[in-house]
C-alpha cells in the first residue's frame, strides 16, 4: 500500500459503522460493463439491501444473463438522457419501496475529440449523459431521502474532474461540472443528514478506452492531416499504455463506492486510483501556473505538436 493510498485510508479511520435496523435501497446506473458492473456484482450478493442496477435497453439482455431480478434485486431500463425514464424508475421505486435511499450516479460516456472538432449535439449528448441526468435523478430522490432523514448521493466522477487533458475538453468540462454541484450540494445537504461523496477514478486496467465516443472529425479513420493530427496520434495509445499498466481494476474502485455506502459520514472526495490521488494532492501543493506547463511537457511529444501550422505565431 502507498503513503498516498494510506493517507486517504485515514480519512475513514475514526468514521463510525453503525448495523441498518432497516434495509436501504440503493440504485446504481450504468451497471452494463466496467465499475458499474463490479458493484452489481457486489451487492447482488448482499441480502441487508434492497438494490435496483439499470442500464439502456441495448445492454439489458447481457445483465439479465449474470443477475436474477427478484424482489429483493432488480434490473431496469434507464437511459440517464431520458427525462421520462428518469422520472418513471424513481416513481416505481417510491411505489414499491418508499423511495431511494443510497443513489450512485455511475453512468457515464466520454467523446474523445479536440474542442473545435466537438458539435452542438455531440456536447449535448456528453453534458446529459455525464451531468444533467445525474443532477435530475439526484433532485428526484432527495425529497424521499429529507423525509427519512437520511440518505447517501454518491456521484463517480474522474481524474479528468480535477485536471483536464486535451482530446477530452467536453468530458472534462462534465466531470467539473458534476463535482461543481457535489460540492455545492454537500454544504445543502449536510444540515439535513443527507452525505454527498465523489468518487474520483484515474486510469482503471480495462478495455473502457475503447468504449469512446467520436465526432465525425475526431474519429480514427477521419482524415487526419491538420493541425491536431499529432494529437490524436500521440494521446491514443498513451492513454491506451497508462490503462494496461494500471494497478487498478474495476472491481478496486466499486469496492471504494462500498465502503462509501457502509461509512457513516464518508468525505466528500475520494481519489479512487493511484493516479487519482497524486493528482490530489499535486494541484493542492503546486501552483497552477507552474503545474499545467510541467504536464503539458510529459505529454508525448508535445513540443512537436502543430509544428508544421505555418500560421502558428513564433515565440
Amino acid at each position: 500500500m502507498s503513503v498516498i493510498d494510506g493517507g486517504m485510508k485515514l480519512k475513514y479511520l475514526f468514521k463510525r459503522r453503525t448495523p441498518s435496523t432497516f434495509k436501504p435501497v440503493i440504485l446504481v446506473t450504468g451497471c452494463s460493463s466496467g465499475v458499474g458492473l463490479a458493484l452489481a456484482q457486489m451487492l447482488h450478493k448482499m441480502v441487508q439491501y434492497r438494490v435496483v442496477i439499470t442500464a439502456r435497453t441495448s445492454s439489458l439482455a447481457h445483465l439479465s444473463s449474470q443477475f436474477v431480478s427478484d424482489e429483493r434485486f432488480w434490473i431496469r431500463n434507464l437511459d440517464v438522457t431520458s427525462h421520462s425514464d428518469r422520472v418513471e424508475l424513481i416513481g416505481e421505486i417510491e411505489r414499491q419501496w418508499g423511495g431511494v435511499n443510497i443513489l450512485i450516479n455511475n453512468a457515464g460516456i466520454t467523446y474523445r475529440a479536440v474542442l473545435e472538432h466537438m458539435t452542438n449535439e455531440s456536447e449535448h449528448h456528453q453534458m446529459e449523459t455525464n451531468y444533467f441526468g445525474p443532477v435530475e435523478l439526484t433532485r428526484l430522490v432527495l425529497p424521499n431521502m429529507r423525509k427519512v432523514g437520511r440518505g447517501k448521493i454518491i456521484n463517480v466522477s474522474s481524474v479528468s474532474g480535477m485536471l483536464a487533458m486535451p482530446t477530452l475538453a467536453s468530458y472534462s468540462a462534465s466531470k467539473y461540472a458534476l463535482e461543481g454541484m457535489s460540492e455545492a450540494l454537500w454544504y445543502e445537504l449536510r444540515p439535513l443528514g443527507i452525505n454527498v461523496s465523489l468518487i474520483q477514478p484515474g486510469f482503471i486496467n480495462s478495455k473502457s478506452f475503447k468504449n469512446v465516443y467520436y465526432t465525425d472529425k475526431s474519429k480514427p479513420d477521419a482524415e487526419k492531416d491538420g493541425v491536431y493530427v499529432d494529437y490524436y496520434t500521440n494521446l491514443a495509445p498513451f492513454i491506451e499504455k497508462l490503462m494496461g499498466a494500471s494497478f487498478t481494476t474495476p472491481q478496486s474502485v466499486a469496492k471504494k463506492i462500498l465502503k462509501v455506502i457502509q461509512t457513516e459520514k464518508p468525505p466528500l472526495w475520494i481519489p479512487a486510483t493511484i493516479d487519482a490521488s497524486i493528482f490530489y494532492y499535486l494541484r493542492r501543493w503546486i501552483p497552477r501556473r507552474i503545474l499545467l506547463p510541467l504536464l503539458f511537457t510529459m505529454l508525448p511529444k508535445s513540443r512537436k505538436w502543430g509544428a508544421t501550422y505555418t500560421n502558428r505565431r513564433r515565440e
